[in-house]
């Protein structure tokens, strides 16, 4: 709602398509709903050409990790999103560890598996707290912050033997828990340029008082206050920058909203905790109420 809210602001706008919209985009001037579903990447092609559709903006995940990017590109039509290439930074916890390795991006010590007494056996070794994720998309719920042992034990029946995420957890990640203060930074990216936008926070835990299972956010806020000058230059420099021409070097270059989820330590070191190929959810309603020029 806020992505199309903005765009159907701008000068050169003159209608909003938006699928599958909801009723708050049905109510927007400017605005139209299309009963689409957003993983229907034939009937979206169909209906942007129907329509005559000058750009298409991807608002979800799972389109961009599926290749919708491509599939528009290769049938003429302009489409502002990664391709299927560099979306896997979202699409796959393993290969966003990786590539940060690769290209020395401070990050957490993980380890991937996909067999659970593996995983078991890796985690009597390691010290708690520690973290477990679904390799795959989990709509922003597929991570467990185990306080102990027993309880990663437990994480690891639920992703890689029950298949609570389904598909997403057939790999799971286990890193080392990360102590200090989760923001959201996130930039227009294309190629090696960038354009930073607002920094925010999100709420992600379910309960007040940051109780309760992670949720894909509760709400946000922006600017993040811990983000002054300096760890701003920092950001830039450690993470966003050596992510872009990573992506370059390793011929998929990047072209889209590129979000970094960092963590900064006391002593105002950042390192990321995940990548979206997408503009956040919440982080996109303040960030966009507080653009003044045209996005």
């Amino acid at each position: 709602h806020a992505l199309a809210w903005k765009l159907a602001d701008s000068c050169h706008v003159k209608k909003v398509f938006v699928a599958p919209g909801n009723a708050g985009t049905s109510a927007e001037p400017g605005v139209e709903n299309l009963p689409i579903p957003a993983d229907d990447i034939d009937a979206l092609i169909g209906a942007a050409q129907a329509h005559q559709v000058d750009l298409t903006v991807v608002g979800p995940e799972a389109p961009l990790v599926n290749g919708i990017v491509d599939r528009f590109e290769d049938a003429g039509l302009p489409c502002f999103g990664p391709r299927s290439g560099p979306a896997q930074l979202e699409g796959s916890k393993s290969f966003t560890k990786a590539f940060l390795d690769r290209h020395g991006i401070p990050t957490a010590s993980w380890q991937a598996f996909t067999d659970p007494d593996a995983a078991r056996q890796y985690i009597e070794s390691r010290p708690a707290p520690m973290v477990l994720k679904a390799d795959g998309l989990a709509a922003g719920k597929g991570v467990i912050v185990a306080e102990t042992q027993g309880q990663a034990l437990g994480a690891v029946d639920e992703i890689l033997v029950d298949q609570r995420f389904g598909g997403a957890g057939r790999r799971l990640v286990i890193e080392d828990f990360l102590e200090g203060e989760e923001i959201s930074f996130i930039c227009v990216a294309s190629g090696t340029q960038v354009l930073p936008l607002a920094t925010s926070q999100d709420h992600k835990a379910r309960e007040a008082g940051d109780r309760g299972p992670n949720t894909g956010g509760m709400g946000a806020y922006s600017p993040a206050p811990r983000v002054d000058a300096e760890l701003h230059r920092r950001i830039m420099d450690q993470v966003i920058h050596p992510t872009v021409h990573g992506l370059v070097e390793e011929r998929i270059p990047y072209l889209g909203f590129l979000y970094a989820g960092l963590m900064i330590d006391a002593q105002g070191n950042p390192r990321v905790l995940e990548y979206n190929c997408r503009f956040g959810d919440p982080e996109t309603q303040p960030i966009l109420m507080r653009l003044r020029s045209d996005l």
